[in-house]
């Protein structure tokens, strides 16, 4: 078993390297460039179109409204990964890896707004009159070569079907049950059973039961968790410069390392960007296909203002609820020091000694909670990105049932067995689900542009 073990660890390694990265990134860049900035451009015309009422209406078919349909992709997006990812990142990359995580945001933009755009474009109606939508049926309906579409749409459900079982379901179950076993001392397998029963009553609506919890539990958990960060980092003010200033030098200057070897301040930086990106990529799941799925079911006429929509949701999640993270823990002084173990600290931990030192005891109530509650919806999130995968591969809805019921039952499994491994599978399904997406993507930058045209001159008038 430790063989395996270190086996998986050498592939995570592998699929998240430098290789996967300039993918990621580099398709970013390649979009960013090519649609002339305009999800720069237009950032401030798509949050004032998702914070407005119209965005809760319904503008043509579908089965969600645009606020609803963003809301359960921000459910499967802000998650553990907002309070441990940004903790670990900058525990192993240093402080500096926060600006990485921003960098690859904004030009996840422009990736998040291609993959919903198309995803609206390219969708299908199944047997139920629901919508059907996502990375697998825009390689299917919308490249030229359909057997490679084809070919590429079952190696993308099948990757997303997998990283739902994982990813999205036995680490969160588990993160769940820790953290109310360690506030309230409640048996893991008492909080496994009432987990997998309060997501089964949820999922078994579908979309619209999803997606109403969704749009109350998301906004919700997010303020509370900004408001909270908030005044941390407000109460150390003074040590803000010092916090910024440190995260900024961190990411460009070699010599903030503090090496005296060439080789080894490269090598730094090199991790910087890194565990940046590829915690922003986690975080925020540009990329990775997997918001273009409840972006499909949104009831919206353009499948560009569905793009510039959701593209919000990378905005949220990493400039705004990752920044509350990082600065929180930049601004308290806690990164480097040690617990009573005589370790640093770092993950959960440092996120929740940043919160403490400015709120007590309650600072470590609301880490837990914001993680309870985010991994949560997390779950919730990914079992419809799963569904959907499972829908497209047997070609019909009607097992829908079975796979709602066998996702609810792997909640059991997460929350009373520490799986540690799966973490690190998890993370290479989510890899291998960005490879089709971003082939996709790039074969259709064409169609991209013009539709990002089209549109444009609607703004205009």
């Amino acid at each position: 078993m430790e063989k395996f073990a270190q086996m998986i660890t050498t592939i995570d390694g592998y699929v998240w390297g430098p290789p996967m990265l300039v993918l990621l990134v580099g398709t970013g860049i390649f979009l960013t460039v090519r649609l002339k900035f305009l999800p720069w451009r237009n950032l401030g015309h798509a949050l004032k179109t998702i914070f407005s009422k119209d965005s809760m209406k319904s503008h043509g078919d579908g089965d969600v409204s645009a606020f609803a349909s963003l809301m359960t992709a921000l459910a499967a997006t802000i998650g553990t990964g907002n309070i441990v990812g940004v903790a670990t990142a900058m525990f192993a990359g240093g402080p500096g890896a926060l600006v990485w995580m921003w960098i690859s945001a904004f030009f996840g933009l422009s990736t998040k707004f291609s993959e919903c755009m198309l995803a609206a474009k390219y969708r299908e109606k199944n047997e139920n009159g629901e919508v059907s939508g996502g990375p697998m049926y825009t390689m299917k309906n919308g490249l030229k070569n359909k057997k490679f579409g084809l070919v590429l749409g079952m190696l993308f459900a099948a990757f997303t079907v997998l990283a739902s079982l994982g990813i999205g379901n036995l680490s969160q179950a588990n993160s769940i049950a820790v953290s109310l076993n360690t506030m309230t001392g409640i048996p893991l397998y008492v909080i496994g059973i009432v987990l997998m029963v309060l997501t089964f009553l949820v999922i078994v609506g579908g979309i619209k039961s999803i997606s109403k919890v969704s749009s109350v539990l998301v906004p919700f958990m997010a303020v509370l968790y900004i408001a909270a960060g908030l005044i941390v980092i407000l109460l150390n003010y003074r040590n803000i410069p010092d916090g910024l200033y440190m995260i900024i030098t961190m990411a460009f200057n070699p010599k903030s390392f503090g090496g005296g070897v060439a080789g080894t301040m490269t090598a730094s930086v090199m991790n910087t960007i890194r565990y940046g990106v590829a915690r922003g990529v986690f975080s925020n799941e540009a990329g990775l296909g997997s918001a273009a799925i409840p972006a499909s079911a949104s009831t919206t006429a353009d499948p560009v203002r569905q793009g510039y929509i959701s593209m919000t949701g990378t905005f949220i999640d990493t400039i705004v609820v990752c920044s509350i993270t990082g600065l929180t823990i930049a601004s308290s002084g806690v990164l480097g020091t040690v617990g009573a173990d005589g370790k640093p600290l770092q993950g959960v931990n440092l996120t929740a000694a940043a919160f403490e030192s400015i709120l007590g005891p309650a600072g470590k109530y609301v880490v837990s909670i914001g993680i309870i509650l985010f991994a949560f919806s997390t779950i919730l999130g990914w079992e419809y990105y799963g569904e959907k995968g499972f829908e497209y591969l047997f070609k019909t809805a009607k097992y829908n049932t079975f796979y709602r019921i066998f996702f609810s039952l792997i909640i059991f499994v997460g929350a009373t067995q520490a799986l540690d491994i799966v973490w690190d599978i998890s993370d290479i399904f989510n890899a291998l689900m960005a490879i089709p997406n971003l082939i996709s993507l790039l074969l259709l930058s064409g169609v991209i542009v013009e539709e990002a045209d089209r549109y444009q001159k609607k703004i205009k008038r």
